[in-house]
């Protein structure tokens, strides 16, 4: 972890994991919503299952996330 980041936690009273943790959560929406969005503009068939896993993918990685930044959180 950077010295910037952890800099930036101990200033907002935040634990430098929970910031890294809060960076992935967003990554994963980011991903769920790119996912998405290829699924509702593709016609193939393989494509479309491809952007069914990965959707799923995507979001049972967010579950896990937050089940674990709230675990953290307290």
């Amino acid at each position: 972890m950077s010295k910037s980041l952890r800099r930036a936690a101990k200033r907002a009273n935040i634990q430098p994991e929970l910031l890294l943790l809060r960076a992935e959560i967003e990554r994963t929406r980011w991903a769920i919503d790119t996912a998405r969005n290829h699924f509702e503009q593709v016609v193939d068939p393989t494509l479309i299952d491809c952007y069914i896993y990965e959707l799923n993918a995507a979001q049972l990685r967010y579950q896990f996330l937050l089940r674990k930044f709230k675990s953290q959180e307290t």
